[in-house]
Formats: C-alpha cells, sequence, structure tokens
C-alpha cells in the first residue's frame, strides 16, 4: 500500500520551532523527489521545499533560512524542521513524493495543520 503519513504539526508561538515527519511507505523511497507544500485558508497551495534524489535542495524564498529539508532513505522518512516561525506560516502541510514528470506517478500525504499564534 502506497501511502504517505505526516506528523508533528501543531501549535506554537512566533519565533519558535517545529519539526515534521513523513513517513513514506513506498517502494524504492530514494528514487523519489520529496517535497513539502503548504496551504492557507483561501490561498492556493505552494511548494515550500523540496529534495532531490541526489540530496539537491530548494526552498521557497518566504522560507529560506528558517526552515530545512532532509531525508533519510533508508527510513524512508521526508523532514522539515522549520525555525524562527511566523504566523504567515500558519497552513495545512502536506507531503509528496515524486517520481519524475516523465512517470506521471506522484503521491500526497492527507496534511497536517501548523498553527503559529502572534
Amino acid at each position: 500500500q502506497v501511502q504517505l503519513v505526516e506528523s508533528g504539526g501543531g501549535l506554537v508561538q512566533a519565533g519558535g520551532s517545529l519539526a515534521l515527519s513523513c513517513a513514506g511507505s513506498l517502494p524504492f523511497f530514494g528514487n523519489y523527489a520529496m517535497g513539502w507544500f503548504r496551504q492557507a485558508p483561501g490561498k492556493e497551495r505552494e511548494l515550500v521545499a523540496r529534495i532531490s534524489s541526489a540530496g539537491s535542495t530548494y526552498y521557497a524564498d518566504s522560507v529560506k533560512g528558517r526552515f530545512t529539508i532532509s531525508r533519510d532513505n533508508a527510513k524512508n522518512i521526508l523532514s522539515l524542521q522549520m525555525n524562527s516561525l511566523k504566523p504567515e506560516d500558519t497552513a495545512v502541510y502536506y507531503c509528496n513524493a515524486d517520481l519524475g514528470p516523465s512517470t506521471r506517478i506522484r503521491f500526497w500525504g492527507q496534511g497536517i495543520q501548523v498553527t503559529v499564534s502572534s
């Protein structure tokens, strides 16, 4: 069964930290590019950070320097360390696995709420 399950969300005060994890139950986890997306109420879902199968990372300008994405292929886990959180970081965060555009194979987690209070 293919499944991505996020954990670690919750409520924190501005300036605080929170760590998200995504457990990927899928074959050949290391072959997927992995990413974190988020969607705030009334807004489009946006890419927050991604990490390639080779470990190259990308961050949205809004989170660069504050968030760190990482992966543990041996444990099939994607992580997002979020520091210096701001109220505008409040959103539902989604884990994504993408095998590549040519494969049309991609999966999404169910989403997890992150709320940053002011």
